[in-house]
């Protein structure tokens, strides 16, 4: 055995990772599009847009999902913040809305009433699940790669600036057999658009007739 003093830190708080972080003269740590005015000793993290401060000596984290603002002294208490979600049956609680999956991800964009937003980005090489739906209906537009489609017994591909619609019901799948991740904005309507309501009836990633 070697004694080494090496320091510790378990990282356990928004103030820990802040004093591993900081730099500067005014000792902030600034992650993201992060636009700042006499702000001190500050934590402040944007990952989806613009986040802007003025005269702050605290902690504000901005992902896709929520915005927390606290003091460092209480960064610890958004434990409680999370217990309150889960009471209250909330979905921030359940689900990031970026979402990874073995061919990529997705990422719920919109919502209301009978209607779901997302964009599906697949990795090159990759291919969902052959997969049917009881309760929606899907329109698929290409925003980026090629994507090639099956469709009940049709096979095409698709290019930027082209569309496809899966009536409810009807079997389908997206693969990705180029070198360019595809993205795609899916639009379900439907009168139930959860996740579980999903067959699949072939899978690369072993995930047959689950709804996972």
């Amino acid at each position: 055995m070697v004694p080494l003093d090496a320091g510790w830190s378990d990282v356990g708080s928004w103030a820990a990772l802040h004093d591993m972080t900081k730099s500067g003269d005014h000792s902030n740590t600034l992650i993201g599009d992060v636009v700042i005015r006499d702000c001190r000793n500050s934590y402040i993290s944007g990952e989806s847009r613009l986040v802007a401060a003025v005269g702050l000596e605290d902690v504000v984290v901005e992902t896709k999902d929520s915005l927390l603002v606290t003091t460092k002294d209480r960064s610890q208490d958004v434990k409680h913040i999370v217990d309150s979600l889960i009471k209250s049956d909330r979905d921030e609680a359940k689900l990031h809305r970026q979402v990874f999956r073995p061919w990529g991800s997705y990422d719920s964009i919109d919502a209301d009433d009978g209607f779901q937003g997302k964009r599906l980005i697949v990795n090159p090489g990759a291919v969902l699940s052959l997969q049917k739906h009881a309760r929606r209906a899907e329109h698929w537009t290409v925003v980026r790669g090629a994507p090639r489609i099956t469709l009940d017994d049709n096979d095409f591909d698709l290019s930027v600036n082209e569309s496809t619609y899966v009536p409810i019901g009807a079997v389908h799948r997206i693969a990705n057999p180029y070198d360019e991740p595809v993205h795609i904005i899916e639009v379900r309507c439907g009168d139930y658009l959860g996740e579980d309501d999903i067959v699949r009836l072939e899978d690369n990633y072993g995930r047959e007739g689950t709804n996972t």
